[in-house]
């Protein structure tokens, strides 16, 4: 699977607010009104991503969840990455 190329990691941060790239990462911190709200929100995005079999690492600090997204096997921010990304950053609206 190919790394992203500048033009597609710049335009999809540009499409899709409050993701940023760090290095071979993407990352977003979303914050909730409270700890049961935010587990809501990891169950679900641990459940698409058992279906795309493409894991975030998840850090959980009571109301705010913060997801780091990269491609291990490649090393890489490949469209896995993305693609999750997206089908996450429909869970908040």
């Amino acid at each position: 699977m190919p790394r992203l190329d500048e033009e597609i990691r710049r335009a999809f941060v540009r499409s899709h607010p409050g993701w940023e790239i760090d290095g071979e990462s993407l990352r977003r911190t979303f914050a909730f009104a409270d700890f049961a709200e935010a587990m809501g929100f990891v169950v679900r995005v641990a459940l698409a991503a058992e279906v795309a079999d493409h894991h975030p690492d998840i850090d959980i600090r009571w109301n705010r969840v913060t997801l780091t997204l990269t491609t291990h096997s490649e090393s890489a921010l490949t469209d896995k990455d993305t693609d999750l990304a997206h089908l996450v950053h429909g869970f908040t609206g």
